[in-house]
C-alpha cells in the first residue's frame, strides 16, 4: 500500500529508447568521441543496448560484452541493434575486465557504463528534466547499481533537493561504499543482478555522494512484490531494478512527510512480457 497524505510520481524512464534512461548516457559519450572510432562497452544487457543504438544511429562500429547472467531479453536486442555481442562467465566485472583487454587491443575507446563523466552526465538530463515537470518534488528517489544515474541525479540537484538511493540487499554497492567511507568490492547476486550488478559504486559517482541524502536497501521479495504492483495498479511492466524505488515506500523504509512530493525514477522495462489474464 501506498498512503493517501502524500504524493507520488513516477518518472518512466522504461518507456524510453532502447527501454531504459541508459540512452541518455550513450549518445552523450559517443557526440563527444571522434567521429570515425568505434567503442568497446561492457553491460549488464540496458547500457549495452544504449550503446548498440546510438553506435548505430551515428554509423559507427560497436563491440558490447555481457555476462552470461543477463537476461536473451536485453542480449539478444543488443545483437539486433547491429553491435557485435561477446559473451562472458560471471557477472558484470567479468565483462567489463574482459571489454578493457579488447579495448586495449583494438585501439578503441572504452564506453564505460557509468564510470565516465560524460555518461554520468548525459543520466543527470533525467535530473533537469524532474525539475521542469515536477518542481514541488521533496525527494528523488533512484535505483544504483555503479552509480551514474543517481551520481548524475545528485549532481544536478546539488542538495536542493533530497536525493535517495535504493538497492537491493544483494547488491549494496553504494551503501556499503557510503559505509565504509570509500567505494568497495562487494559480492552481488538476486533478482536486479542483471541491471544492478556492478560489484563497485564508480569513482566519478562517488563524487556526487555528498548530495546524496540516503542509501536504503530492499530485499528481493520486496522488489518483486513492487514490480508486481506496478502492474497490477499501473499496468507497467517494469525489471526488478526498475521497481526498487516503489519498494522503498511500499515496504515503509522511505517514509515521506505529509504532503510530500515523491519521485520515483522507474528505470528500465527489459524484461519477459508481462503475464496474461
Amino acid at each position: 500500500m501506498l498512503s493517501d497524505d502524500w504524493r507520488l510520481v513516477l518518472k518512466l524512464e522504461h518507456l524510453q529508447v532502447t527501454g531504459s534512461f541508459k540512452a541518455r548516457g550513450a549518445f552523450n559519450l559517443l557526440l563527444q568521441l571522434d567521429a570515425d572510432s568505434g567503442v568497446v562497452a561492457a553491460s549488464g544487457g540496458n547500457y549495452g543496448k544504449a550503446i548498440a543504438f546510438a553506435a548505430d544511429q551515428l554509423d559507427r562500429p560497436a563491440v558490447v560484452f555481457v555476462p552470461k547472467t543477463s537476461p536473451e531479453e536485453k542480449t539478444g536486442q543488443i545483437a539486433r541493434f547491429g553491435a557485435d555481442v561477446k559473451v562472458i562467465d560471471g557477472y558484470y566485472d567479468d565483462a567489463l575486465e574482459a571489454s578493457r583487454e579488447h579495448a586495449e587491443s583494438s585501439g578503441w575507446p572504452e564506453a564505460h557504463a557509468y564510470d565516465d563523466p560524460r555518461v554520468m552526465a548525459g543520466q543527470g538530463t533525467v535530473g533537469l528534466e524532474i525539475s521542469q515537470q515536477v518542481g514541488d518534488a521533496s525527494s528523488v528517489l533512484v535505483a544504483v547499481g555503479g552509480g551514474g544515474l543517481i551520481g548524475g541525479v545528485a549532481s544536478w540537484y546539488r542538495g536542493s533537493t533530497r536525493v535517495i538511493g535504493v538497492e537491493s540487499e544483494l547488491c549494496p554497492t553504494l551503501h556499503t561504499a557510503r559505509s565504509e567511507g570509500a567505494p568497495v568490492d562487494v559480492e552481488v547476486g538476486g533478482v536486479a543482478a542483471s541491471s544492478l550488478g556492478a560489484r563497485r559504486v564508480g569513482l566519478h559517482p562517488w563524487t556526487a555522494n555528498q548530495w546524496i541524502e540516503a542509501s536504503v536497501l530492499v530485499s528481493d521479495d520486496a522488489i518483486l512484490d513492487a514490480q508486481s504492483w506496478l502492474w497490477d495498479s499501473c499496468r507497467l511492466w517494469v525489471e526488478p531494478a526498475a521497481a526498487t524505488t516503489v519498494a522503498a515506500l511500499r515496504e515503509g523504509i522511505v517514509e515521506p512527510g505529509r504532503g510530500e512530493t515523491v519521485v520515483c525514477l522507474v528505470s528500465g522495462a527489459n524484461v519477459a512480457l508481462a503475464p496474461t489474464g
